[in-house]
C-alpha cells in the first residue's frame, strides 16, 4: 500500500500510538505479577541494633487466596538466640497465645538468669480473619533482642479457611537466594562505633592548638622586630 505524505503521518502516529498502549500494557503486567508472586509473610522492620532493648516488631500477613480467607497465623521465635520479654497486644477480631520453652542455656541480664523465653506466637481468627486482597499486621513487644550479630530467623505457618496451610520457613541460600515461601527475617547488626562522632571534636581542638601556636609566633617576631 502506498501512502501519500498526510496520510503516512496518520499512520505513523497510528503506531505510535499501539505501541505505546502495548508497552503501557505490558509495563502494568510486569508492575502486578511481581506484586502478587513476593506477597508473603513478613516481619518489620528488617533490621535492628543487637541486643536492642524496647523495641517492636510487626509480622504482617496478606492474604493470597481469592476463595479462603486466613484465619490462623503461628510465627516460631529462634530459641538458641531467644527473645526476651515478648508481649503481645490485643487485636481486634483475634486471639494471641504465646508459647515458652525451657532454654538449653539460659540468659545471663542485668536482672538474673532467664532460662524460660518464648517459642511461638499464634493468633487465631475470632471473626472473619484476613479476607482475599487484605493483610494483617500482627504486633509484638520485645524487652531484649538477641546480643548477636546476624540474620534472624523467624519461621511461620499461614492457615486458612478452607484448611490450607502455607509453610513460610524456608531460608535463602547460595543455591537458591529466592526461594518460592521465604520464612520472614530480620538482621542483626553491631553498634556504630564512636570513632566517628569522636573525630570531629578531636580534628577541631588540633586546629584550635595549631591556631593557637601560630599565633605565638607571629606574635614574638613582632614584638622582636619593634
Amino acid at each position: 500500500m502506498t501512502y501519500g505524505a498526510p496520510a503516512m503521518t496518520r499512520h505513523r502516529r497510528t503506531c505510535r500510538g499501539r505501541l505505546a498502549a502495548t508497552g503501557a500494557i505490558a509495563a502494568i503486567a510486569l508492575a502486578v505479577t511481581p506484586g502478587i508472586a513476593s506477597a508473603h509473610v513478613t516481619v518489620h522492620p528488617d533490621h535492628l541494633v543487637r541486643g536492642a532493648t524496647d523495641v517492636e516488631l510487626t509480622f504482617r500477613c496478606p492474604n493470597e487466596r481469592d476463595a479462603a480467607s486466613t484465619t490462623e497465623l503461628r510465627v516460631f521465635l529462634p530459641t538458641a538466640t531467644p527473645l526476651l520479654g515478648v508481649l503481645t497486644t490485643p487485636q481486634p477480631g483475634w486471639s494471641s497465645k504465646v508459647t515458652t520453652v525451657r532454654l538449653a542455656h539460659p540468659v545471663e541480664t542485668d536482672d538474673g538468669e532467664i532460662s524460660v523465653a518464648a517459642s511461638e506466637i499464634t493468633w487465631t481468627a475470632t471473626a472473619g480473619g484476613i479476607a482475599p486482597g487484605q493483610y494483617e499486621d500482627f504486633d509484638v513487644a520485645v524487652g531484649t533482642m538477641p546480643d548477636v550479630v546476624g540474620p534472624l530467623v523467624f519461621k511461620a505457618l499461614q492457615t486458612y479457611s478452607n484448611g490450607e496451610v502455607v509453610r513460610w520457613i524456608e531460608v535463602p541460600d547460595a543455591l537458591d537466594e529466592s526461594p518460592e515461601n521465604p520464612a520472614p527475617s530480620l538482621t542483626l547488626t553491631a553498634p556504630a562505633t564512636a570513632s566517628s562522632s569522636t573525630s570531629t571534636p578531636l580534628a577541631v581542638a588540633a586546629l584550635a592548638c595549631a591556631a593557637l601556636a601560630l599565633l605565638g609566633v607571629v606574635t614574638q617576631r613582632r614584638r622582636r622586630s619593634g
